[in-house]
């Protein structure tokens, strides 16, 4: 038996009951995507007018699910294959880290610290201790910025005076940007690797590599990304698993989300279909017992973020193509599991994160049927019942409920 997780960063299906306290109540990624597709609007990313089009994630109940998020539930019509649920945060954040540990099983409830201020965003003292530190001549930006309009805006003096730039958002990070080839790639990690360790005074949540290439404005950000995040605040599934001696293949930024603590290999390549094929590829590597864990990160990076609802729709329909791949790659035993980690509505003011529930899509389980409303914490325990790995802490298996896994 094996366990595959995947996330779809920040495929949110609306209804946190304390979306208000975030500013975000009536977000929903899910839906209102749905909505702007029903719509007939076009773009380029999507050129033909239509529904949202997932057949294979609604055959697991993904539908189900997002009418299950205001709890509502809907019966299960025929033709469905998987078991499904909406899934809520409990911890205080709504970002990548905290919702992966919660994941598996670590809630934040004392959320790290953000920087609100939107010029001179980060103290001058962190700033100089950077410079210091790190030899670089100065650091430009200090601002909340989009990471692709700061560098469009600062790339040219970044080159000409080699100061990197530094920038944040309403989450609690540190994002360096700097260019690949004047800068320096290895230059940039060695700038981020120090940082950390002065973020962790400062209690700021992941310090993030952003390199970009290009020149005269035109700009472009590379997959070179790199997060180093703080460790998760307690043990996780991810340290139980390593402590059992089972196998954790990491696709994606599951590596740097966790500071590399119960991992044992992580693969990374660029973009959603890249991302597919090693998961596909994993998939025959995993032994038995084991864990694979990936994060599809542009959905989040790429179309919540850029608040590009037909883009999300056209991505989500192109993986959701895919999806038979990865079901076909399934052995007898394994349980497969799509959900996500926040929410990121496309449709929402700002270009920042939403609270929402996610959907929880079993695949693999004896029955077909809905689960109800759940909390994030028991996917991840879900998955150490399944793997026959001890976990007492939060969250509750749903493998009973489920009828075990074929």
């Amino acid at each position: 038996m094996r366990a595959i997780l995947i996330i779809l960063d920040s495929f949110g299906i609306g209804g946190a009951p304390d979306a208000g306290e975030f500013g975000d109540e009536g977000a929903n990624t899910l839906g209102h995507i749905a909505e702007v597709c029903a719509s007939g609007a076009v773009s380029p990313a999507r050129p033909d007018p239509g529904p949202l089009h997932l057949p294979h994630m609604a055959s697991l109940g993904l539908w189900q699910a997002l009418d299950c998020a205001d709890g509502t539930p809907l019966a299960a019509p025929d033709g469905l294959r998987g078991a499904w649920a909406a899934a809520t945060e409990i911890g205080r954040g709504k970002d990548t880290p905290s919702g992966h540990w919660e994941i598996m099983g670590c809630p934040v409830m004392d959320p790290p610290r953000v920087f609100p201020d939107q010029e001179n965003a980060f103290p001058a003292e962190l700033i100089a201790e950077i410079m210091e530190v790190g030899d670089v001549p100065g650091m430009l930006g200090n601002c909340h910025a989009g990471g692709t309009a700061i560098v469009d805006a600062l790339g040219a003096e970044h080159l000409r005076t080699g100061k990197p730039i530094v920038y944040t958002s309403v989450d609690s990070v540190l994002q360096i940007a700097a260019h690949e080839d004047a800068f320096g790639l290895d230059r940039l990690m060695r700038l981020c690797e120090v940082t950390r360790k002065i973020a962790d005074r400062y209690k700021i949540g992941r310090v993030i590599a952003r390199p970009f290439i290009g020149k005269d404005g035109h700009f472009e950000r590379t997959g070179n990304r790199r997060d180093f995040t703080m460790p998760p605040q307690a043990p996780t599934i991810l340290d139980r698993l390593q402590e059992a001696a089972r196998e954790v293949i990491a696709i994606g930024k599951i590596g740097d989300i966790f500071a590399h603590r119960g991992i044992s290999e992580n693969r990374k390549a660029f973009g959603t279909d890249a991302l597919f094929d090693l998961t596909v590829e994993a998939m025959d590597d995993l032994p038995e017992g084991g864990l694979l864990f990936a994060n599809y990160v542009d959905f989040d990076t790429l179309y919540g973020h850029g608040r590009d609802p037909l883009g999300y729709a056209a991505a989500l329909e192109a993986l959701d193509a895919r999806l038979p791949e990865l079901f076909a790659a399934q052995r007898p035993g394994d349980m497969l599991i799509l959900s996500a980690d926040h929410g990121n509505d496309p449709t929402w003011r700002g270009k920042d994160h939403t609270r929402e529930r996610v959907p929880v899509l079993i695949r693999g389980g004896r029955r077909t049927t809905g689960l109800g409303l759940r909390h994030m914490a028991d996917i991840g325990v879900s998955i150490a019942a399944h793997l026959g790995v001890e976990y007492t802490g939060h969250g509750q298996s749903f493998l009973d409920e489920i009828g075990g896994v074929t």
